[in-house]
């Protein structure tokens, strides 16, 4: 350990802080290691099982490393968040994708038209005086978000980059490093690791078909949450969608707990197929997000925003003084998007699509003997007692789908299937591969 650096804290989160600085400002160095925990814990005075845990999520966010008798140690070129991306294994050349988490591209609606008219009716270039959310913008994603149920009264829509973006700046203007966020296990492997970059910590909510449990959201407060994350529909990786009674359930737990933020992701949005049972306005600070990504394409980042009075002034302050706003050429194609109803129909065949290709895979696990969830949206979630087996069987059978590793915290093992590239007539050869590679010794060779 570095004698010009002393490690400070009393919780897990803020000793994590100190050493990950140190890290940061070159105190500390490749291959320098880390105090022996009850040496550490007994100059904190605190107990070596807070150490440990500070130890464990430095050892999450890429700090650090353990190297056996040698200890932990710091490791070469510090990552800031582990990146889950990374355990996505690429594709062999003739395999069938079903891990990527992308919309099925032959439904997404043809832009080139639209693009075509908006630089017909841009007209003068506009200055920086004309920052934010455009009017009509904000009109029609207030008027979608009423008939949805989101209470928009009153409240001012943001739009931001993407839902990524979206989260960053709700949690950037609430929460500090350290600070305590809710999340799905499993949940959406990108925003664990937005979490772990900004130098938050997590808890994990158990997440049913229903959506996040209610006694699991209850404990996740209690061991100190600010913020809570949820997925309203099409649930990354689970495909969950909250019930009308997981609803009522959820509120009445967030009402007793006005201080959290909740922010709400309608992860699919219009591909979603059920109605929406939102959760937002129940305490004093919430947001509920948007995304255009998979209904009209990943390229379109653009998501739309509402929430609290004070949360939406911070968020739209500091995205004045950041990136400004989202390109009015990006604003005025999702208008048209939304306002044409030609791409309205073709989004209602693709969520059809989705629904129906979704249904008859998991039916047909099901009768398989395998536990598979995926009640909306372009995922399912497959448990399985050994991941690296599963994915290994299934990829040498021609298929490669996501270990769950990529997305969970606590959760049981699985694996992720995204449904997109999956046609009508290979649900029950990928069936049968999915069966001979979770039970190989009870099932029949499988085939493409």
């Amino acid at each position: 350990m570095p004698e010009q650096y002393q490690v400070s804290g009393s919780t897990a989160a803020s000793i994590s802080a100190s050493i990950e600085a140190g890290v940061r400002r070159g105190d500390w160095v490749f291959g320098d290691s880390l105090p022996p925990i009850r040496i550490l814990a007994e100059s904190l005075h605190v107990s070596p099982a807070t150490v440990a845990k500070a130890y464990q999520e430095l050892r999450q966010r890429g700090i650090v490393e353990t190297s056996g008798r040698r200890g932990t140690r710091v490791r070469s070129r510090p990552a800031v968040a582990r990146q889950r991306a990374l355990l996505r294994p690429p594709a062999p050349p003739g395999s069938l994708d079903l891990s990527s988490g992308d919309p099925d591209i032959r439904w997404l609606p043809t832009l080139g038209p639209h693009l075509r008219a908006v630089s017909e009716e841009t007209g003068a270039p506009l200055g920086y005086a004309a920052a934010g959310a455009m009017p009509e913008v904000a009109e029609i994603a207030r008027a979608r978000f009423e008939a949805d149920g989101v209470p928009v009264d009153d409240v001012e829509i943001a739009v931001t980059s993407g839902t990524l973006d979206a989260i960053e700046r709700l949690l950037v203007t609430r929460l500090r490093p350290g600070d305590i966020v809710a999340v799905e296990d499993p949940g959406w492997a990108n925003l664990l690791d937005l979490v772990a970059a900004l130098g938050l910590s997590t808890v994990s909510m158990a997440v049913d078909d229903e959506g996040p449990l209610p006694d699991s959201l209850d404990e996740a407060i209690a061991l100190g949450a600010q913020a809570v994350i949820v997925t309203a529909r099409a649930q990354n990786p689970t495909g969950a969608a909250i019930s009308e009674q997981r609803a009522i359930a959820l509120r009445a737990v967030l009402a007793q707990h006005p201080q959290v933020l909740l922010i709400e992701d309608d992860h699919a949005a219009e591909l979603a197929g059920v109605a929406l049972h939102c959760l937002s306005g129940v305490t004093n600070s919430w947001a509920f997000i948007r995304s255009a990504s998979k209904p009209y394409g990943p390229d379109l980042r653009v998501a739309v925003t509402a929430g609290d009075e004070e949360t939406m002034g911070r968020v739209i302050g500091r995205l004045r003084i950041s990136t400004g706003w989202v390109s009015t050429v990006m604003q005025r194609l999702m208008l048209r998007l939304w306002l044409d109803d030609d791409v309205t129909t073709t989004v209602a065949a693709a969520a059809a699509s989705y629904d129906r290709r979704r249904l008859a895979l998991r039916d047909a696990l099901s009768v398989r003997g395998l536990q598979a969830h995926g009640t909306t949206g372009i995922n399912l979630w497959v448990r399985v007692n050994d991941e690296t087996s599963a994915v290994t069987a299934l990829r040498d059978a021609g298929y490669t789908v996501a270990p769950g590793s990529m997305f969970r915290l606590a959760s049981p093992p699985g694996i992720r299937v995204t449904i997109s590239p999956l046609d009508d007539e290979m649900v029950e050869l990928f069936a049968d591969a999915v069966a001979h590679a979770v039970h190989p010794a009870a099932a029949g060779a499988p085939g493409r």
